[in-house]
């Protein structure tokens, strides 16, 4: 399998399937705590950091749309809150709720015992190669997203 057409067929059916079993595991690990795995993903990415939608879709890879309507269900069930932004008015920060960290909180055992288990797997040096790759694709292809569309 040379023809570059293939390979990019390849890879992509890969990492569609990837997607669905990181989605799957989430899923898993984020039910206990009451969550989905988007709202995993969602409260995950303002943890550190108050974000607007637009940030948080950027950082995860989602739409603006999709996470827009996880960020307002997550108000709605007291996980999450906006609060004013001193760079933009009308775009808010998402901000998680002391429920929201609790929630996350509950995460963590089990994904650490996941991540522990699949590390065994690939050994720690294989885990180290699989990141460096899916890197590099992602920067390979937001490099050639930039060549055709411009900055984002």
């Amino acid at each position: 399998m040379s023809e570059p057409a293939d390979l990019l067929s390849a890879v992509a059916l890969t990492v569609f399937r990837l997607n669905g079993q990181f989605l799957e595991v989430s899923e898993r690990l984020a039910r206990p705590a009451g969550l989905t795995a988007a709202w995993w993903q969602v409260l995950g990415a303002v943890l550190r950091e108050p974000l607007p939608v637009a940030g948080i879709a950027r950082t995860m890879g989602m739409t603006r749309q999709g996470v827009q309507r996880v960020a307002d269900l997550l108000v709605e069930k007291g996980l999450a809150e906006y609060r004013p932004n001193p760079a933009h008015r009308r775009a808010k920060l998402l901000v998680p709720t002391a429920a929201g960290r609790e929630a996350i909180a509950r995460i963590v055992p089990g994904h650490r015992a996941f991540a522990e288990r699949l590390v065994a797997e690939l050994g720690q040096e294989g885990a180290h190669e699989c990141l460096a790759a899916l890197r590099r694709l992602s920067d390979a292809l937001a490099r050639l997203d930039e060549t055709e569309h411009g900055p984002a």
